[in-house]
Parts: structure tokens; sequence; C-alpha cells
């Protein structure tokens, strides 16, 4: 029986892993659960599973993974605050089933510098297909990366329709249900622009060969061309215990997680090129990609503050990703990267963000 630590516990990743706890109860024993937020949900959660380590917030995340037994840690934080959880998790030696993407863009190389081969397994559906199918062939036969993104909820659209889009448009997916920050990325794209990086740090392929492909109907959550000019793509309905799955149990899989595609019904999928002009966050994050060091950390800090803003109403859709640039053209990198380094970087770009949100609010 393996032990298992969910970190974000009342949220979406967390509420999943849960229910597929819930259906193999002999496989998996929930040592610890740390929320966020919402403990009444925690404490809910912590009565149904006999959980007897709970905690509040990501200072608590990394104390219990220094002090409680577990196997793997499923990493399903929001924002760069994972990071610290992440490096804990990779110290102590445990599994690490990753949906908290931030952590390792922001963290970089001291993230990956940190991880056995195997112990970080990608929860994110774009990065868990991949890692699936890879399998059918050796690192020197991979000719590219192919993310596929659902285009959000904007997706057709030309820049100029997209000034007066409001928070509850943006935050309308047409496919996932996730939180504000992540649903709002996929909006402007940005999250695509981060799993760009995260997919070049998991599999160290070159940015020039990840690919990004518009597919809205989620189905292949992505693909990996080989240099003969097969390409493998992982496919089933959107839903996400299925690769919460997989990070709980790799390389293994389990039976009857979810329903498989239903092949006797007749469906069409689509694929079209991503549109930069319009969504130009994905070629702005493989610049960030490139630059390295405390790059990522600046990129992913203005995105937060910008997202909170376009909620809170004092900037427009399209503001986000000019924001984002603004702060990342202005940083100036250290020649190292350290936490300290990233500390500072992440607190520089808030600051710098803020400065450019008030300049452009309404």
């Amino acid at each position: 029986m393996k032990r298992v630590i969910i970190l974000g516990s009342t949220g979406s990743i967390g509420e999943q892993t849960l229910d597929v706890i819930r259906k193999f109860p002999s496989r998996y024993q929930v040592s610890g659960i740390i929320a966020g937020s919402r403990a009444d949900r925690m404490r809910e959660q912590a009565e149904e599973f006999n959980v007897e380590h709970t905690g509040l917030g990501a200072a608590e995340a990394v104390r219990m993974i220094r002090d409680v037994q577990a196997d793997v840690v499923v990493n399903g934080i929001t924002g760069s605050v994972g990071l610290g959880p992440t490096i804990a998790a990779l110290k102590e030696g445990r599994t690490l089933a990753l949906a908290n993407k931030e952590s390792l863009i922001v963290g970089g190389d001291l993230v990956t510098g940190l991880a056995a081969p195997g112990q970080i397994v990608p929860v994110d559906s774009e990065h868990s297909a991949i890692a699936q199918a890879l399998r059918s062939g050796n690192a020197g036969e991979v000719r590219r990366l192919i993310l596929t993104a659902s285009g959000g909820p904007f997706r057709g659209r030309t820049r100029g329709e997209l000034r007066d889009v409001t928070p509850e448009q943006a935050s309308a997916h047409p496919t996932w249900n996730m939180g504000r920050v992540v649903t709002t990325n996929s909006a402007t794209l940005m999250n695509k622009g981060l799993e760009v990086i995260e997919a070049h740090l998991l599999f160290g392929v070159s940015y020039g060969d990840i690919e990004v492909v518009v597919h809205p109907q989620s189905i292949v959550h992505s693909m990996v061309e080989f240099v003969d000019g097969s390409t493998i793509a992982q496919a089933s309905p959107p839903d996400m215990r299925l690769p919460i799955a997989l990070g709980l149990s790799w390389p293994d899989r389990l039976a009857g997680v979810g329903a498989p595609l239903d092949w006797r019904s007749a469906s069409a999928w689509e694929f079209e090129p991503l549109d930069t002009e319009t969504f130009p966050a994905v070629a702005l994050a493989k610049e960030v990609g490139r630059a390295r060091l405390t790059y990522p950390a600046a990129f992913n800090a203005a995105n937060e503050e910008a997202v909170d803003a376009f909620h809170a109403g004092r900037i427009g859709f399209l503001d986000i990703v000019d924001i984002v640039r603004d702060v990342v053209e202005a940083h100036t990198a250290p020649t190292a990267l350290t936490l300290e380094a990233l500390g500072e970087a992440e607190c520089w770009a808030r600051e710098r963000a803020q400065q450019v949100i008030a300049a452009r609010s309404r």
C-alpha cells in the first residue's frame, strides 16, 4: 500500500486525487493533507479518509513532507508558492506527482538537479500524455513534442474582439473545470506557454522542437513525433483522474480509472495552428525559457499579479500578457540561479507589475 500526501487537497486536483484513492482503497493510504484555505472541507476529508496529519499553507506542507511517512507527494498547489514543497519532496526522496507546474518552471535547474530519474511524474494531462507516448521509442528517436491546447473560451476571435472581454467570460472554459488562475491562463494561452517551459524541463527537448496545436475537443492530450515520421498520440476523455492515477501508480496503470472513448459513435477531431498574433503568450514563454535563470520566475510572478488585477477590474484582458512582457523585458537576471535569487526576482517582478498595472488602470 502506497502512502500519499496531498497538497492542495480542497482544490480541483486534490479532490480528484481523493476520488481516485476512494476507488482504490486497498492500494493507497492518505498520510496527510494540506489545504490553502477551506479548513472546514479539509476536516471533512480527514474524517472520511482517516487522515491523522493536516495543515494549511505551503510552510505546513514542507514540514509535513519532512516529518510524515509517505511514498508519493501530490503537489496540487496553485502558483509559485508550491516551490518549497516540491524541493522538500525531492530532497526527501518521495515520488513527486506534479500538478504544480509553476514550481518546476520557477525552480528550473534547481528542481531538475534535485530529481532522480523518474522521481517527478507529471500530472498535467499534456505532460502525462507525452510521458506515455515517449514509451514508444528512445530519446534519440524523438523529433518533436506536440502540446495540444483547447484554445480556451476565445478560440477563433481576433485580438480586437478580446479588448472588452470580462473576467466572467474568461472564466468560462469550454472543457475543463479549473481554478481561477489556471482558467484565466488558459484563456490567454499563458497556461500553454508555461506548459512549453515545463515540457522542456521534464523531457529535455529543445524549445525549437516543442510545438503547440489547437485541438478544441481536448481528446488528444498531446503527441510525440518520431524521426521515422510516426506520431504517437495519447487520447482519452477530458478527465484529470486518468493522469492523476498515473501520477500515483507510475509506471503502472490502474484498471477502470475512467471510461474510455466510445469508438462505436461517430466523432470528429479538429486540429488547427495556434494564432500567435492574437495569443502571443506561447512565443513569449519560449523566449523566457531560453533565457533561463530567474526570467521564468519573473514571468510567472508578473502573470499572477496581472491575473489578479484583471479579475479586480483594474486592467483589461489584453493587458495581462502585455504587462508580463513589460516586466520580463525590464528584468535583469543574476549570473547564478539560487533560491535567494529566485525570491528576489519574484519580489521585484511583483513590484514592477504593480507599477505597470497602476499606470494602465482604468
